[in-house]
């Protein structure tokens, strides 16, 4: 599926994917996901509580694909590791993936990709994801631009335009 034994994610991919109604890609990507307890609370316990719909479109998508929340092991994390400046969800998401080996961390926030690529973890973002998906022809190419033009003009969906646009040239030209 994905070349990684495993892949772990934080809760800026579930929320954006949930956003654009494509969450599915997760499974058809990447066959499981593992997600971190303090994810699950983030994205959808918090998320219900404060009414986002993404967050009933998260909760659907794991009970359909049976994907439970995990608890994440602390022992023998590295130093750096424990002592880096992380939410809860972004340190999570990285310890459970260094614990799991040869992972693939789905991450957008900067802190927590520069703290990833310095474990020696892969990351990809919610970017990523979809630029995967398309090139694995599960997305058209009509689809990849309506999913970047939204992620480009939703206010609720915190990824640099910028970085969209750029996006945008380097896989589709223009």
């Amino acid at each position: 599926m994905s070349g990684f034994r495993h892949v772990v994610t934080n809760a800026g991919p579930l929320m954006v994917l949930a956003k654009l109604q494509v969450p599915f890609l997760l499974a058809d990507l990447y066959g499981t996901v593992h997600i971190p307890l303090s994810v699950y609370q983030e994205v959808v316990v918090e998320g219900l509580r404060q009414g986002y719909e993404d967050a009933q479109v998260v909760r659907a998508f794991l009970e359909d694909v049976g994907w439970h929340p995990e608890a994440v092991p602390v022992s023998s994390l590295p130093r750096f590791l424990r002592e880096a400046h992380l939410d809860r969800g972004e340190h999570d998401a990285l310890a459970l993936a260094w614990h799991l080996e040869q992972s693939l961390v789905l991450m957008d926030e900067y802190r927590g990709r520069i703290v990833a690529r310095q474990l020696g973890l892969p990351v990809r973002g919610s970017l990523g994801v979809l630029v995967q998906a398309y090139r694995q022809r599960m997305l058209r190419e009509e689809q990849l631009r309506w999913y970047l033009r939204q992620i480009e003009e939703r206010p609720d969906i915190w990824i640099s335009p910028a970085l969209v646009r750029r996006v945008r040239i380097d896989v589709l030209g223009q």
